[in-house]
Order: structure tokens, then sequence, then C-alpha cells
């Protein structure tokens, strides 16, 4: 029995698979929308710092680029523990990578988060 759970912490199961997925899905929308604004709207296909804070001013904004964020990380970290599973590492390996990609991926969210919200700030200013 103890050797199912431990199997179970080093496999990927349908629903980290289907955040995965979801994410990526994510991704694609948020990606599209940001190449928009940012390369067919913008003049010369380029944001001024003025422009950017003037974007950013829009309250739909701020909750798309967080979005974005969260779907990119939760994404790709998902993506390489998938890759790390693929070299079938050791329990004892899997035990350490997991809390290592969940620690990453929190702080980058929490980051990228907080630059958001100074320029949301800012924006408001």
């Amino acid at each position: 029995m103890e050797t199912n759970r431990l199997q179970k912490n080093i496999t990927e199961n349908v629903w980290l698979w289907l955040v995965k997925i979801i994410a990526g899905l994510g991704i694609v929308i948020f990606l599209t929308i940001h190449f928009i604004v940012n390369h067919l709207v913008a003049p010369e296909g380029l944001l001024s710092y003025a422009d950017i804070l003037r974007y950013y001013s829009n309250p739909i904004v701020p909750i798309m680029e967080a979005g974005f964020l969260i779907f990119a990380v939760v994404h790709s970290l998902l993506g390489l523990r998938s890759i790390i599973l693929d070299l079938n590492p050791s329990t004892k390996v899997m035990r350490f990578v997991n809390p290592l990609l969940i620690a990453v991926g929190s702080a980058s969210i929490i980051y990228g988060l907080w630059l958001l919200l100074v320029l949301v700030q800012r924006a408001s200013l």
C-alpha cells in the first residue's frame, strides 16, 4: 500500500494533465490578446511607458495580465515536471522536485503580481 501512495507522487495524474491543458489554452488566448494590443494596436508596434500606464488604467487589463502570468507559470512548470517524469526519477528525487517546482512557481507568481500591482498603482496616479 505504501508503494502505491509513493508511486502516485511520482506520476502525472489526470488532474495535473487537465490543469496543464487548460493553462495552455489560456496562454494561447492571452498571448493572442497581448500581441494584438502590443504590436498591432500600438503605434509603430511598441508601447511607451506612458502608453503602458494608460493601458493598465483599464481595470480588465491587470486581470488579463495576471491570468496570463499564472497560466504561463503553471503550464511551464507542469511541463517541466512532465519532462522530469519522462526521465523516470526515483521517489526521492521527486520528493525534492515537487516542492522545488511549487516554490519556484509561487515565487514567480508572487513577484509578477507585485510588479503588476506597482504598474496599476502608478497608472492610477
